[in-house]
């Protein structure tokens, strides 16, 4: 949990959850997992979520809820984008929902806040916001209402219900995953709909889930649509390379649909070629840098004010 972050598309971490367990091929090198199992390991928010592995420590799918950290939004007054468990995923399985209904009432009394959440299991996030459809579900508005009874003057309170700060997003590492994954998030009830290409292990290409300018203009197409794509390749000792074909067909899908993007890097690898042909160099991230084709791509949806 951070109030500063060096992750492109975000100003701030906050872990309520931590823990976690490994779904597809994207999870392989997860930063969260190595530290977890590392310089983390005797903390008490991560004491136990990993076990040792040749290839390094893996989660062991137990789950952590950190209340002492529940309440950190709350004390960040200056407006800011918060990701959400970044040290987990919100809707893993063990995840209570007594625990989903907690966090959320943090975030609606954070309205100057804007949280990001990405998640690999959208069904289960589907179906917590779904059973709640237009209002704010009872045990959340009894946790708000304590809330605002210890602070009246200090705590305001979103009563939408999807909130309106709170943007969901899915992981999507390849075609398979996003088939998979991004039809569910369609399906759930959001301000923002996004998609984390990060790594990227494959092409991705997903015109059908993206808005069409046409049926913009003649207002004839009401169906949920990705809002925004954030992608960028890996890094890390066994970072694996992202071919650039691959970034650059997201972000010409981006312009087609009209729709933000942002190249967050290229990870341990960058692109070079020489008389052979294109191929890619491992350096270092910061020599790799985030430029696609010479450009930066800093894409965000247009953010409103709550508050």
């Amino acid at each position: 949990m951070a109030d500063g972050t060096k992750i492109e598309w975000t100003d701030a971490t906050w872990n309520p959850i931590t823990g976690c367990s490994v779904v597809s091929p994207g999870c392989t090198n997860c930063y969260a997992m190595k530290w977890a199992g590392t310089r983390l390991k005797h903390h008490p928010s991560r004491a136990g979520l990993t076990r040792d592995s040749k290839a390094g420590p893996v989660w062991t799918g137990e789950v952590r809820f950190n209340p002492g950290w529940l309440d950190q939004p709350l004390r960040w007054k200056k407006p800011r984008m918060i990701f959400v468990c970044a040290h987990g995923d919100l809707f893993a399985e063990g995840v209570q929902d007594a625990w989903l209904d907690q966090i959320f009432a943090v975030m609606a009394l954070a309205p100057q806040h804007t949280f990001q959440v990405l998640t690999k299991r959208p069904e289960r996030m589907r179906d917590y916001l779904t059973c709640h459809r237009q209002e704010l579900p009872g045990p959340m508005m009894a946790i708000i209402e304590n809330a605002r009874a210890m602070r009246p003057d200090d705590l305001y309170c979103l009563t939408e219900w999807p909130l309106p700060n709170v943007w969901l997003g899915v992981s999507v590492e390849d075609q398979k995953r996003a088939e998979e994954r991004i039809p569910i998030l369609l399906e759930t009830p959001a301000a923002i709909r996004w998609i984390s290409a990060e790594p990227l292990l494959g092409p991705i290409y997903i015109p059908e889930f993206m808005p069409n300018p046409l049926w913009n203009s003649l207002k004839s197409w009401e169906q949920p649509t990705l809002d925004w794509i954030v992608a960028g390749g890996e890094s890390g000792g066994d970072a694996r390379p992202m071919n650039p074909l691959w970034p650059r067909s997201l972000r010409d899908q981006c312009a087609a649909a009209d729709i933000p993007y942002l190249f967050k890097q290229w990870g341990n690898f960058r692109p070079c070629s020489d008389a052979n042909g294109p191929y890619m160099l491992r350096v270092t991230k910061a020599e790799a840098g985030r430029l696609l084709d010479g450009i930066e791509h800093n894409g965000f949806p247009e953010v409103s004010a709550h508050a």
